[in-house]
């Protein structure tokens, strides 16, 4: 009885999160008068799988992709090599205010973005980087404190002894990074980077604030362009295209969650 209670709560609880995700599938394929039905019509009457296609040339979808793509990939690829190589440092090395040094790495994650935003917008403006993509990718490069935490309790559960072996046969501290850490540390960096991947993918005020040219918009952005260009709200395009939007960081997710479960459920244990 414990058991159907609690299976029977988690299935109610699963119902009650998917029912947004179900709403905007079902109304990005449904007709224009369906829309605006009320009561509302939870199961379209047809099918309107042209609704995605209209819906991406109602704008420069395509271009927008593309410029997601290149911040998502090079923003992530980023934070791995930084954020990796931080936290092999403060694991592996040992020298004078290296605890200070990390308390105040993890003080920084106490700093909203919204303090920062109007600095880093000063700094950009004064490199000439605003309405170009490298202010959502550069930053990336020089590691986050959440991520260099996460990767550096990681390392620290690898034996050293594996380290003095290598040492024993010539490699140096890169070599042993390269070709011992990094390989054992695969299931954090796979978590790191699906965290990375999904709000890179998602963010929205980042570009809103550097971007000024509708070339160098991302999808999020696009997606919020439609919806305010228009005086009447074309509801179904914005569903489509949200439906779009979310394929990615859905798959990407589906085959990453075994990762993401494992390191969390390891990470609260150690």
């Amino acid at each position: 009885m414990k058991k159907a209670i609690t299976y029977t709560l988690l299935i109610l609880f699963s119902l009650l999160f998917l029912a947004p995700f179900y709403w905007m599938v079902a109304t990005a394929l449904k007709g224009p008068e369906e829309v605006t039905a009320y009561p509302p019509q939870w199961v379209p009457s047809q099918l309107h799988w042209s609704n995605f296609i209209e819906a991406w040339g109602k704008a420069e979808f395509t271009t927008y992709l593309v410029n997601s793509t290149i911040v998502t990939v090079m923003a992530t690829l980023g934070t791995l090599v930084s954020c990796s190589l931080v936290a092999y440092g403060f694991a592996r090395f040992t020298f004078k205010g290296r605890d200070l040094l990390f308390m105040i790495l993890l003080a920084t994650m106490m700093i909203p973005w919204e303090v920062t935003m109007i600095p880093l917008y000063v700094e950009f403006n004064w490199l000439g980087w605003i309405n170009t993509l490298k202010p959502l990718i550069v930053p990336a490069w020089f590691g986050a404190p959440f991520f260099i935490f996460l990767l550096r309790q990681f390392i620290m559960t690898i034996p050293r002894e594996l380290d003095e072996a290598a040492r024993i046969d010539g490699a140096n501290s890169f070599q042993i990074y390269l070709r011992i850490i990094l390989p054992l540390t695969a299931p954090a960096l796979i978590l790191v980077a699906v965290f990375q991947m999904l709000s890179c993918w998602n963010d929205y005020l980042g570009p809103l604030i550097f971007l000024n040219d509708m070339s160098k918009y991302t999808l999020p952005l696009g997606l919020g362009q439609l919806m305010g260009t228009r005086d009447v709200v074309d509801t179904t395009s914005l569903m489509a295209i949200t439906c779009l939007i979310s394929l990615p960081p859905m798959v990407i997710f589906f085959f990453a969650q075994r990762y993401i479960v494992e390191n969390m459920a390891g990470a609260g244990l150690k």
